[in-house]
């Protein structure tokens, strides 16, 4: 069904209420007899001819504006332009329509950030896979060429063989680390918190360091009530305290001290791993947990620098959160609060 333009329905509403005056007053004048009963009636018809003529100007202008306004509001919110002028009078219904799209026009201002971030994200995250890649890429073709290019001894051929499988192993590890970061972020991967002795999580995370902490002479000393239970993920805080015990292992010389220190506080459970390597600047301690931020002098060092970027994600997911705190040359320690419940 075709709805009827404004214009001709207001001609047709005159055109009514004029008749109908006019049938009306012509009824009234032959009633009385009286002539002046239809010129009366005449000129209350014209009167109100002017009055909805002029009524029908000013609805025509409003409702002109008001659709100027609309699609100039529609053209903002495609462009991402400007937010639309709320109407002052809120009784109306333009003004209803302008408060609805303004809310519009914030929920896909927001939506467009996000996609904004998202895209951010996206080019960073791929950006920082190729330069991760590169590396141990160049150098796996480096020696492939080398073995395919002269002839080596067999010392030699077993020295490129160990840095192929090397840079095989950083790969593999870093495929690993990025599948674990993919899982957590996009919720393929729901934490769930149960409470369980803290002490088990804490001898998962442990045994992946022992050999590591042995070839070092690294001492490991540990300090934890065999009865405190915690509700967590025992799992993923496992992944989240051996990436924070790999790092004190890798980054304390040999010989150093690694210690393990829980405290029961009134909502959290806080764990301390403490080291005593190289120490980081206060300047970039905010920077450490960035997914494979590495410091210029560590690079030396095997990884990818994102054990610590996941230990904050596990840590966060179950309401908890880490710090650090540093000295140049005296050792780091790094803090993990867990809510008990």
């Amino acid at each position: 069904m075709r709805c009827m333009p404004v214009k001709t329905m207001f001609l047709l509403v005159e055109a009514g209420a004029a008749v109908s005056m006019l049938t009306l007053s012509f009824l009234l004048s032959v009633m009385t007899g009286q002539g002046w009963v239809l010129l009366a009636g005449a000129l209350l018809t014209a009167c109100a001819l002017v009055w909805l003529f002029l009524l029908t100007l000013f609805f025509a202008e409003r409702l002109s504006q008001f659709t100027s306004d609309l699609c100039q509001t529609m053209d903002s919110m495609i462009t991402g332009g400007e937010e639309p002028a709320k109407a002052e009078d809120r009784e109306t219904i333009f003004a209803r329509i302008s408060y609805r799209l303004s809310r519009l026009y914030n929920i896909l201002q927001e939506n467009r950030r996000r996609v904004d971030e998202e895209r951010w994200e996206l080019q960073t995250l791929v950006s920082d896979i190729s330069h991760q890649v590169k590396t141990p890429v160049a150098n796996l073709k480096m020696v492939t060429d080398t073995l395919l290019a002269k002839p080596v001894t067999e010392q030699e051929r077993r020295d490129f063989l160990q840095g192929i499988r090397s840079q095989t192993d950083k790969l593999e590890f870093l495929v690993q680390s990025m599948g674990k970061a993919s899982r957590l972020e996009t919720g393929a991967v729901t934490l769930e918190k149960k409470d369980v002795p803290l002490l088990d999580t804490l001898a998962q995370a442990m045994s992946g360091i022992v050999y590591g902490a042995e070839q070092k002479g690294i001492s490991v000393e540990v300090q934890c009530p065999d009865d405190l239970r915690v509700s967590h993920d025992s799992k993923w805080t496992a992944e989240a305290l051996f990436n924070l015990l790999d790092n004190a292992v890798k980054y304390t010389p040999a010989g150093g001290k690694i210690r393990v220190s829980v405290e029961q506080w009134e909502m959290y459970v806080k764990l301390d791993v403490t080291d005593t390597g190289k120490g980081i600047p206060e300047s970039r301690q905010a920077a450490i947990f960035r997914r494979f931020y590495r410091e210029e002098e560590v690079h030396d060092q095997p990884g990818v620098g994102i054990g610590l970027y996941l230990a904050r994600e596990i840590v966060t997911r179950q309401g908890g959160y880490i710090k650090v705190t540093s000295e140049v040359g005296r050792g780091s320690t790094f803090s993990v609060f867990l809510p008990r419940r």
